[in-house]
């Protein structure tokens, strides 16, 4: 894995963290293959409980596509003909979307920075986002003339509705910490200085935790959004059947039981 995104497994929890601080850490094609990859293997391992991804440096969590690769890439399809300007997306944006939002795992965003474009889906895509109150957050992708991708058009409209999505899209702004936690984008905002602590602590504290119980309400929550009240009641059903089956449910009953903390094993 190249060293622009770092990939480490502790107690359960993988942390993944772009590391281009000197380039707000834009999205190269060498960091997207890291990352494509990092995401999938976190997602694949079942030692891993949680995961945090988080950004090297005070200043971006991740400013999206490294804009001064893209010239030449522009350039390249012109010569060839090709038209294939923005194969990125099918490539690497859309396998890290699909990981993060589909692992069987909670993941927490550690936003230190600014997160625009496609930083802001990544950030979007995590179940929950820890933000230090320096950071702040834009769509930008209409501002460079494109539409949203990395998920964006999923996942705005449902953290901060339809409307506020399409007036976020159509005229990117910078939106500062504060208000990203009054429209719900940041579910906890920290000091800068605290930032990287926070966000472990959560972070590993969700990679201690019931781990079947965490994957069937990140699945129930994605499938109520778009399924009618009485499907949702029979998803409900077939994922409580499986969180009450698990080893950790057991244990849990009997640590209320005896009135102590219950040692969850991820099963």
């Amino acid at each position: 894995m190249a060293d622009t995104v770092l990939y480490e497994v502790s107690d359960g929890l993988a942390t993944i963290t772009l590391n281009r601080p000197d380039a707000m850490n834009a999205l190269d094609t060498v960091t997207k293959v890291a990352l494509r990859d990092a995401t999938e293997e976190a997602a694949a391992d079942p030692a891993v409980r949680a995961v945090l991804l988080t950004a090297a440096g005070d200043r971006a969590f991740c400013v999206g596509q490294d804009l001064k690769e893209h010239i030449g890439v522009l350039a390249a399809a012109r010569e060839s003909g090709s038209g294939q300007t923005m194969s990125t997306v099918c490539e690497h944006y859309n396998p890290v979307l699909r990981a993060l939002t589909g692992m069987a795992k909670p993941v927490v965003a550690g936003v230190n920075g600014v997160a625009a474009g496609a930083g802001f889906g990544f950030a979007l895509a995590a179940d929950f986002r820890v933000v230090a109150d320096t950071a702040s957050f834009t769509t930008a992708f209409a501002g460079v003339a494109l539409t949203a991708d990395s998920g964006v058009s999923w996942t705005l409209p449902r953290v901060v509705g339809p409307g506020r999505a399409a007036d976020l899209l159509f005229f990117p702004r910078s939106i500062k910490a504060a208000e990203a936690y009054e429209l719900g984008i940041a579910n906890r905002v920290v000091p800068a200085s605290d930032l990287a602590a926070e966000a472990r602590r959560v972070a590993l504290g969700l990679a201690q935790g019931p781990t079947v119980a965490y994957a069937a309400l990140k699945e129930s929550l994605a499938y109520a959004q778009s399924h009618s009240l009485a499907e949702t009641l029979a998803k409900e059903d077939e994922l409580q059947t499986r969180a009450g089956a698990s080893e950790d449910h057991t244990i849990a009953v009997a640590a209320f039981v005896d009135k102590v903390k219950p040692a969850f094993v991820g099963r």
